[in-house]
């Protein structure tokens, strides 16, 4: 109450402000417009748009003054760095808050992952508020470190309730579609907090008991259809636009000044270098702004949009008594940042320090010999799966095989890359073998400890030898990414925090990365960010075919089946 006495005396101008930004052109995003304004603030909370007495006065000179950008959806694991090296990164791109959803460690690591978020993200300067995970694992179909039920949601849902803020994607939809208790339960143990969907491809009255079950948002529509049959339904369309899934053009004739307010940008994984060479919301807000999109309707989709669909009181705006979260920009079309200020400090200002290691090797697997890689050859076709360019959506095809000794065996001349994967958590020697086209691997071969969302060990490549050496570094890394060829490791990145996360500063992992991509060039990589591209064919929740530890998955059917078609 104090705090509010203060602040009522300063915005009625009987106490100084802390700080008066003078001279802006506010974005106002509550009222829809564009206006002059000045900003003043005291204790990290906006006062008012008027003239006040000020301890410290900065004249912005006529810039735009946006509201400091939400990321409504956003896998932090997925950047390569800790929480608190990625907060840091992303301030300085404009953003204040992120909703990140942690079942990529929490997969690995369980319930011990989703504190280690927690603790290591709490009290920065840039808020992370956390949803919690649905699926761990995703599905049966995949072997994960960890098993969370509805008691762990009720659990960390009564024990965080200002962090956590609700359920994140419910990815098994033929779970909820076919009345799964346990699936069921995890949705009754969120009931009136927000539930976050997850439903490619899903529509017409399979799409309307989705919606019933609870799930009220969707960012996996890659159709202008889908997205407006989402909408139409009443869900909260979230525009994606991340490293490896490319959404935001399709989708953006489906958004109108009617519908727009039900609509959000997100990224959901992006990549350190992409962070860092482009930008995190403030590259999507220009991208979308250069598509056409007004820049009032655009910062929108990235501020108050999203903070009214999480419930995030007093945040996505700059008005009196909202969190005084801003950034100052040259030029409002190309988003050039002139300076960020989070909580009324500027983010040069701000102290990062937080917790970066989680400690403990995570990588527990078999040993390895190049005949866990051999395949018998067969008659018949292959299921092989099938790369689409900018989607982490696949296609299922059925070509014929290369033999060589026996043996089904990689093509180059093909595009045939062989796939592998091995379960990491328990040393059960579970092993999934097949094929993948697209991915424009001439020779050697790439393997990580990152495969969507159970995070198996998994490698592709033109050879046997080349995979087990690079299967081999990622074991002995304790985690991480590594490019083999002919015999040698020609790169590597290690991940020591849950084989998904490095503790190094964000110079380092950059560099590490682009070494990695460096090596993948110089083996006839064609693809942006392969390991991305690599990290998704392990994911068992998006059509079509994708490729576990427990073999081929057919997604639309939610089965395993053969690799080798009749």
């Amino acid at each position: 109450m104090n705090n509010v006495k203060t602040l009522i005396a300063a915005a009625r101008g009987e106490e100084p402000a802390d700080l008066l930004i003078r001279n802006v052109r506010l974005v106002n995003v509550l009222s829809g417009e564009i206006h002059p304004a000045h900003i003043a603030i005291r204790d990290g909370v906006i006062l008012g748009f008027e003239e006040y007495e000020a301890k410290e006065v900065v004249d912005a000179e006529n810039r735009y003054c946006v509201p400091g950008l939400i990321d409504g959806h956003i896998h932090i694991e997925s950047t390569l760095l800790a929480p608190p090296r990625f907060a840091e990164a992303a301030a300085l791109h404009g953003t204040a808050a992120v909703i990140c959803d942690p079942h990529e460690i929490a997969n690995v690591m369980g319930t011990a992952g989703i504190e280690y978020m927690l603790a290591s993200s709490k009290d920065l300067p840039l808020s992370v508020f956390v949803m919690m995970p649905s699926c761990v694992p995703a599905t049966h179909m995949e072997t994960s470190g960890a098993v969370l039920t509805d008691a762990d949601v009720r659990a960390f849902l009564d024990r965080y309730p200002d962090r956590i803020l609700g359920l994140a994607e419910m990815m098994n939809y033929p779970g909820v579609l076919f009345r799964d208790p346990g699936v069921l339960a995890k949705l009754a143990a969120a009931q009136g907090r927000v539930i976050d969907g997850h439903a490619p491809l899903l529509q017409g009255r399979d799409l309307n008991a989705y919606i019933i079950g609870g799930p009220a948002s969707d960012h996996e529509a890659s159709t202008p259809e889908e997205a407006r049959e989402k909408l139409r339904k009443g869900m909260h369309l979230m525009v994606r636009e991340g490293s490896q899934e490319h959404n935001m053009h399709e989708l953006m004739s489906v958004l109108n000044e009617f519908n727009s307010q039900r609509t959000s940008f997100v990224c959901d994984d992006r990549l350190v270098n992409d962070l860092i060479d482009n930008g995190h919301m403030d590259d999507i807000l220009r991208k979308a702004m250069a598509a056409g999109l007004h820049p009032v309707r655009a910062i929108q989709m990235a501020t108050i949009n999203t903070a009214r669909y999480f419930g995030l009181q007093r945040r996505g705006a700059v008005a009196p008594g909202f969190r005084a979260d801003f950034v100052l920009l040259d030029d409002l079309e190309e988003f050039a940042i002139a300076d960020c200020y989070l909580q009324g400090a500027r983010v040069a200002d701000c102290d990062f320090t937080g917790t970066v290691s989680s400690g403990g090797n995570t990588m527990r697997v078999k040993s390895l010999t190049e005949a866990d890689l051999h395949i018998p050859a067969q008659e018949g076709t292959l299921r092989v799966i099938g790369i689409i360019p900018g989607q982490i959506i696949t296609e299922q095809l059925l070509l014929a095989p290369t033999i060589a000794d026996g043996a089904a065996v990689a093509d180059p001349a093909r595009d045939l890359a062989k796939l592998a994967v091995f379960e990491r958590h328990n040393a059960t020697g579970n092993t999934g073998l097949g094929f993948v086209t697209g991915l424009g691997l001439d020779e050697g071969a790439l393997a990580g400890s990152i495969a969507h969302d159970s995070h198996n060990l998994i490698i592709a490549g033109t050879n046997d030898a080349d995979m087990l050496v690079a299967a081999n570094e990622v074991v002995r890394m304790g985690g991480g990414l590594a490019v083999a060829h002919k015999g040698k490791v020609l790169a590597s990145l290690p991940l020591p925090i849950a084989g998904l996360m490095s503790d190094a500063p964000v110079e380092d992992v950059l560099l590490g990365l682009q070494s990695i991509n460096y090596a993948l060039g110089a083996l006839g990589k064609t693809i942006r960010n392969p390991f991305a591209m690599l990290s998704f064919l392990a994911l068992p929740v998006i059509p079509a075919l994708k490729l576990t530890d427990k073999g081929l998955v057919d997604v639309t059917q939610f089965a395993l089946v053969d690799l080798w078609a009749e």
